[in-house]
């Protein structure tokens, strides 16, 4: 639990932030799992996410990839889109490469409905790894299906590595991250697991942060769209030791003008 010290609960989290607790929906995988001697399909996530959560101040919902789950986008006050398998293909308008895998279209359909209603509804929204690729196809762009090996993206299966990225400068990503160094440059190591990146750029986004070979590793709204928090990168810093994504999730938040905190009571509290 990176970034949850002496493990405090989400109720003493909710105290020390004078009960403003913002619901964050975290969109989860449908996929096969094993539990005791179960094997069954399951709704799930790593606990990474919903500690990462916790930890910055908001309670975290799980959203299972269900035909009109974006109705619950009205109860919440932030979206993470997660990591997971390769999008479909057919929703950029390809074929598939021979490496890509894990595709559920259930999820991306789900996924991008959810998108689009906390969009709509002026939510924040944290897309992380597969999620920033949700945003970019949703917004008519491609996906390179299969990075060279050598570039240092994914470590191996079931592993993170570490790599460098550069950030854009006068981004709203670079204002989370910085400061820059000495010479007015912002790099950073991050924690990642992908084989898919990028390929053409959708709709109303701008690059903010590339690795070494080029790849694009976060992206944003235009600088004329950013009055809405929207960051999405390729990285998992939800692996990381760095919680800053997630509180500024958190402070945009509690920002929203229609943000309407309520103090929370444990269910064993005195009448």
């Amino acid at each position: 639990m990176r970034f949850w010290p002496g493990g405090a609960n989400i109720w003493e989290s909710t105290v020390s932030s004078g009960g403003r607790t913002p619901h964050v929906g975290i969109s989860a995988y449908g996929e096969p799992a094993r539990w005791g001697p179960w094997d069954r399909p399951a709704a799930l996530v790593p606990m990474d996410y919903p500690e990462a959560v916790a930890a910055a101040g908001g309670i975290p919902v799980l959203l299972p990839p269900l035909p009109g789950i974006e109705e619950a986008i009205s109860r919440l006050d932030a979206l993470v889109l997660s990591g997971g398998g390769d999008i479909d293909p057919a929703a950029y308008g390809a074929d598939p490469h021979p490496l890509t895998e894990r595709v559920y279209p259930g999820r991306d359909r789900a996924e991008r409905a959810l998108l689009g209603a906390a969009l709509t509804a002026g939510l924040p929204v944290l897309a992380i790894c597969r999620g920033l690729q949700i945003l970019n196809v949703s917004r008519g762009g491609t996906l390179q299906q299969h990075l060279p090996d050598s570039g240092g993206h994914r470590a191996g299966p079931g592993t993170f590595g570490t790599h460098q990225v550069r950030v854009a400068p006068g981004s709203r990503l670079a204002s989370l991250l910085g400061p820059p160094d000495d010479g007015g440059e912002l790099r950073l190591d991050v924690p990642t697991a992908h084989h898919q990146a990028i390929g053409r750029l959708g709709a109303g986004l701008v690059a903010t942060a590339w690795a070494a070979d080029g790849t694009i590793e976060a992206v944003e709204p235009a600088p004329a769209a950013r009055a809405e928090f929207l960051i999405a990168v390729q990285w998992h810093p939800e692996q990381g030791t760095d919680p800053r994504l997630f509180r500024a999730l958190i402070r945009f938040a509690r920002e929203r003008p229609d943000w309407k905190p309520v103090p929370a009571e444990p269910l064993d509290s005195p009448a």
